[in-house]
């Protein structure tokens, strides 16, 4: 009896302390002075109620102060802002620096983890990491080795440490976290090396594990329950995944997870994507491969999937389904639905009711995609929610490897992981896009852990008949899915947008620029050219009464991975095919063929002419209005 008493008292304590741990962090994102993890909150809306900075004065805004990070390559994700202190993360090594706002960003304290610069050589597309996270009093930081650090928010130091994968397999991790209640979730990146893709909890008191679920295999594996789990309203079945795979190729079949996460606190379901299946040649893998390219919904507490949605059946271009899941209560029909809206690789931006899954809308947010004609909407029809492929843009045909031409869009896809934001005030989605297309080339290639696993070359460009450009920024409308407005870029808009109550939207360009726009017309209020690249995310807080807006610079990711890798000669990119020939038969490449082999992947050529107009950086450059 004893025993069973302290056991109820230990876990109702601890169920406390777990629920307060999570209402200070919900208070904390309710905030807008703040800016506490990288979405700016659970909804993934990067939105802000401040407005001191406004449509009618942004175009006077100026430089308040600038921080070098040290590093160079891509910087993605945005600093935070807790308090008086704002932290600062970079690409590998991943070093996070804690500045005091209260005394010109004086450094805190700096913490710079001890990683095996090995790992360099199997990411994917520049070393970036997109962020860290607070929770619990913590900044947790997920490394490029995959090992998931929780460092003492006030004074630096290590409070647990915890591997989450391992690289000699091709496993690193570029992502951030996003801490729920009282456990922190961590994804895995590699589908390049046949990776085989999974979420997991962590407890945020320790680091010890919750639960684990893979995107591929046995039910129990990805927690899926065949008649509970369900896929537009029907129960996915037994052995949902196995039967969809040719033999064992699921275990090394993708569906990484280095993308966003979101939640909804009501339902308590957290929702994210899965990306490409393993090898980008689909002739090595016949059959839907379930459940990589898909939408999971899944219990924050237990990991048990409630629902999936995959959007790409048997992925032939490299299209991941990772990007962000935006959530919104909007009224549909006379009826107001909790939404989530999600922007895919592959060119068609997805509403669906996040309770239940169901497919609302699915339509094309760029004109020049033609893979496919359309998604099938009919709930009577055995092709319901698939999209309808073109044969021309099939990279195979009669199960052999066929040389592709003109696909739109290119494995970039028409967005990547570059989030988007949503105003609630103007109830329209602000999306930074990419506006180019492909030929692709499958070739047979064998799995060797640790080498890459790609199986294909292609090559980019800008969508022709078009601006000539590489980019649109845009807006839309995801009830009736259609563009509001767009405005043409010169290249990829590899930003991260943000959407403020003063109705101004923000957002990077590769060259450099940080632009802002009004939110209802597209019209550009202001620009100002930081000293590299911007393919960090824009977020906004206030200190002393006073708003500021923030951005990392720093030209690198796929889009810049020429710049970032030093490969700003067209010509690597035949380099890159040579070294991913060499890959497929079977021979172990070298540290130098391994990163010509995966940085490009068909990029540099078609990003060239990036080079013109930036440099490498590494710079957070801070924005407020005059006194």
């Amino acid at each position: 009896m004893t025993k069973l008493l302290y056991l109820s008292t230990a876990i109702l304590v601890g169920g406390t302390v777990a629920a307060s741990a999570n209402a200070d962090l919900q208070k904390m994102m309710d905030d807008p002075n703040q800016w506490v993890i990288q979405t700016g909150d659970y909804a993934n809306q990067r939105y802000s109620d401040l407005d001191q900075i406004n449509k009618d004065n942004v175009g006077d805004l100026q430089v308040a102060w600038s921080f070098s990070t040290g590093v160079l390559r891509g910087h993605e994700g945005s600093p935070l802002v807790v308090g008086d202190v704002m932290y600062v993360h970079t690409p590998f090594p991943n070093t996070v620096y804690a500045l005091d706002l209260n005394n010109e960003g004086r450094i805190l304290w700096k913490y710079e983890p001890k990683q095996d610069p090995n790992v360099i050589a199997v990411m994917c597309c520049d070393t970036v990491n997109r962020g860290v996270a607070y929770a619990d009093g913590k900044i947790i930081l997920s490394r490029a080795d995959t090992v998931v650090d929780a460092i003492d928010a006030k004074t630096g130091k290590l409070v647990w440490s915890v591997t989450n994968g391992d690289p000699s397999k091709g496993e690193t991790n570029t992502a951030t976290v996003m801490p729920v209640k009282d456990k922190v979730l961590v994804g895995i990146s590699g589908g390049e090396y046949g990776v085989r893709g999974y979420v997991t909890a962590y407890n945020l008191s320790d680091g010890s594990m919750a639960w684990r679920a893979y995107s591929t295999g046995p039910d129990d594996e990805m927690l899926v329950d065949p008649e509970k789990t369900t896929q537009l309203g029907k129960p996915v079945g037994k052995d949902s995944s196995l039967n969809s795979w040719e033999g064992d190729q699921w275990k090394i079949g993708g569906g990484t997870t280095w993308g966003w996460y979101s939640y909804d606190p009501d339902l308590n379901l957290v929702y994210y994507g899965t990306g490409n299946p393993s090898t980008w040649n689909p002739s090595q893998r016949p059959g839907d491969n379930k459940w990589s390219m898909t939408i999971f919904a899944r219990d924050a507490d237990t990991g048990e999937a409630k629902w999936v949605y995959q959007m790409t059946p048997h992925d032939e271009w490299d299209y991941d389904g990772v990007n962000e899941m935006i959530l919104t209560d909007q009224e549909v029909d006379g009826q107001m639905r909790k939404l989530l809206t999600h922007f895919d690789r592959n060119g068609f931006a997805y509403t669906l009711d996040r309770e239940n899954g169901e497919l609302l809308v699915a339509q094309k947010y760029d004109p020049a995609v033609n893979w496919a004609t359309e998604v099938n909407m009919d709930p009577d029809s055995d092709q319901y929610g698939r999209p309808q492929v073109v044969a021309e843009y099939s990279t195979q045909e009669n199960g052999e490897d066929v040389n592709t031409t003109g696909i739109c869009p290119t494995a970039l896809g028409t967005k990547d992981q570059q989030p988007a934001s949503y105003s609630p005030k103007t109830q329209t989605f602000y999306v930074p896009t990419n506006h180019v297309c492909m030929d692709y080339e499958p070739f047979m290639v064998s799995y060797t852990a640790g080498q890459p696993y790609v199986g294909a070359t292609l090559s980019m460009y800008p969508a022709p008949n078009s601006h000539g450009g590489m980019g649109n920024f845009i807006a839309w409308d995801n009830i009736n899915g259609k563009i509001k407005w767009s405005i043409p870029e010169p290249f990829s808009v590899w930003s991260g947008a943000l959407a403020t109550a003063g109705n101004v939207v923000f957002y990077g360009t590769l060259e450099g620029y940080l632009k802002a726009v009004d939110a209802d017309t597209g019209d550009e209020l202001y620009r100002f050219k930081t000293p590299s690249g911007i393919i960090g995310n824009v977020m906004t807080y206030t200190h002393d009464g006073k708003q500021y807006v923030a951005v990392l610079s720093g030209v690198g990711g796929w889009a810049g991975i020429g710049l970032a890798a030093g490969l700003t000669d067209p010509a690597n990119a035949d380099a890159w095919q040579k070294a991913a020939g060499r890959a497929s038969t079977g021979r172990e490449l070298g540290s130098e063929e391994r990163n010509v082999a995966t940085a490009g992947l068909g990029a540099v050529g078609g990003y060239a002419a990036l080079s013109d107009y930036t440099a490498l950086g590494g710079t957070l450059t801070v924005f407020q209005l005059p006194n």
